[in-house]
């Protein structure tokens, strides 16, 4: 073994008890403001873990799903039985599921939306049609897009419609609007009707998948699995596969409609008929108790630590630097469990229902160090969904530095009209230039030697902490405290007490980076240099 690897080995024991120190402070100063400040939080419950605990539900998104999950729960099982029951019992393909799938899922929506149902089928009966008849058309994709966008802006602008624009005679629909607002679960409708679009667009022209070339590459292929990318790119067979009713039943899909993950309409169609086996019975089983322990998880987090309350309550506006940063910390690492929740509970009740999707969270948000990395894994689906139907269209890398801008603007505006969503896709636009242009110069540089490896990897953690610091002021402008909370929480690091601090977050984010270095060489057996 030579120098460079011992002196990686010493290094990587330095990391590890730097963590400990980092995490064990870190707690410290949560639960001692969680303890002294609980009397003036707002959103706090009672909690149910542990005894005369306080459980910080603040965060409407958690609190609804947590409260309706004894309900959910039950029809994620009747629905299971029934559709997993005929599937077997009449063996049906995927006319007769689909068929079945949209009759159970019509149900979910009529208690979901109520009459709001009238506007969810309008709109996707007029761009079925759309697509039918302009689908061999070369202005297709423009008319793809302006009729989606259209609705997506008309939705939230009026705020899903009122039944009395049509007449006095449909205002007593208005009191039949259901318990969920249609307008904000259209927004996956939308993807799925884009995808449809496309999918059944180039289902028109010649396919360029090379499926021999894609089977020697990938691994679950050769074990003669079928694979999401075979799916999701092998197409339908014939223009009358794509029926309206499996089109309908594709948009409203029980498992997947209120929060994804994200399944293009092929791979989709493909499994309604042949059902996914690249996950087995016992493997699903382990998915599912892998979310009960992260639930349990959450639910000790939100007992313990009140990260989310001091952000809705505006009392971080209080505390020192330090306190101000750990909060930020922790109300991203709870995003994270929510949203890892969320997604991972629609995905094993899909799986259950042997339709396979993306993973939203492949990777622990404290485990990425480049923005490329972190939107990858972060709601991982919606980043396909964003390649395959609009980087790629728009050029791809060849006009990458264009298309950043278009794309991430797009997303703000999916996830709702507000200018801190916005200000959030132009910051994260921001910083993704000069990581564009450094990634660029190293791929064209070539390390000769051990010091030019070691020297390449500095750069690359110093690079990664600025990344990590860009990254969570993106996402607390966006989703958290807003641009005006931002300045504050800025202004709070460049005074005189703040400098120090962060001084002292940036070499944290640094020795974090070269972490994430050492788990990679691990995962990938490299302990030495080339």
């Amino acid at each position: 073994m030579d120098r460079y690897a011992k002196w990686k080995q010493r290094e990587l024991l330095l990391i590890l008890l730097y963590a400990v120190a980092f995490y064990a402070y870190a707690l410290r100063i949560s639960l001692r403001l969680s303890h002294d400040h609980y009397l003036k939080l707002r959103g706090l419950g009672p909690g149910w873990l542990i005894p005369n605990r306080r459980n910080d539900v603040s965060d409407a998104q958690w609190r609804n799903f947590r409260g309706n999950l004894p309900i959910l729960s039950f029809v994620f099982a009747v629905f299971t039985v029934i559709a997993n029951g005929c599937r077997s019992l009449f063996n049906l393909k995927a006319r007769g599921m689909a068929i079945l799938w949209l009759s159970l899922s019509l149900v979910y929506l009529t208690y979901l939306h109520g009459a709001c149902v009238i506007f969810i089928l309008s709109i996707a009966t007029a761009n079925f049609l759309l697509v039918k008849v302009f689908a061999r058309t070369n202005f297709f994709p423009f008319m793809l897009w302006a009729f989606n966008l259209f609705f997506l802006l008309c939705n939230r602008i009026y705020e899903g419609y009122s039944f009395s624009i049509f007449g006095r005679q449909f205002e007593f629909l208005d009191n039949f609007r259901g318990t969920f607002r249609w307008h904000i679960c259209f927004n996956f409708v939308v993807l799925r009707m884009i995808s449809f679009g496309y999918d059944y667009h180039w289902g028109q022209l010649d396919s360029h998948f090379d499926q021999e070339k894609h089977v020697t590459r990938c691994s679950l292929c050769k074990l003669g699995k079928t694979c999401y990318v075979v799916r999701q790119e092998k197409g339908l067979a014939s223009d009358s596969s794509c029926s309206f009713a499996l089109y309908l039943c594709y948009l409203v899909y029980a498992p997947l409609y209120l929060a994804g993950p994200i399944i293009s309409f092929n791979a989709f169609a493909s499994q309604l008929d042949v059902p996914q086996n690249t996950h087995s019975v016992k493997d699903v089983a382990r998915y599912g108790l892998r979310w009960l322990f992260s639930f349990l998880l959450m639910e000790l987090m939100t007992q313990f630590f009140y990260y989310n309350a001091f952000v809705i309550s505006g009392l971080w506006r209080e505390l020192s630097p330090v306190e101000i940063f750990i909060v930020g910390y922790g109300v991203l690492n709870f995003m994270w469990l929510k949203f890892l929740l969320l997604w991972r509970y629609f995905r094993f009740w899909s799986l259950v229902n042997v339709i396979e999707t993306v993973e939203n969270m492949p990777n622990c948000i404290n485990n990425c160090y480049s923005l490329e990395t972190f939107w990858k894994t972060w709601h991982a689906s919606f980043n396909r969904w964003l390649i395959r139907y609009m980087y790629i269209p728009l050029g791809g890398s060849r006009r990458k530095f264009m298309n950043v801008w278009v794309v991430f603007t797009f997303v703000a505006v999916w996830h709702d009209l507000e200018w801190k969503l916005l200000s959030w896709a132009w910051l994260t636009c921001l910083f993704f230039m000069p990581e564009m242009l450094l990634k660029s110069a190293s791929n064209a540089f070539k390390v000769q030697s051990a010091f030019g490896e070691f020297l390449l990897r500095e750069l690359k953690a110093l690079s990664g902490a600025v990344t990590i610091t860009c990254l969570m002021m993106a996402n607390l402008a966006g989703y958290v405290i807003g641009p005006s909370g931002l300045s504050r929480f800025v202004s709070s690091f460049l005074s005189r007490e703040g400098l120090p601090v962060l001084g002292a977050v940036f070499f944290s984010f640094y020795v974090g980076t070269k972490l994430m270095f050492h788990i990679q060489d691990l995962r990938s057996g490299v302990h030495s240099p080339r």
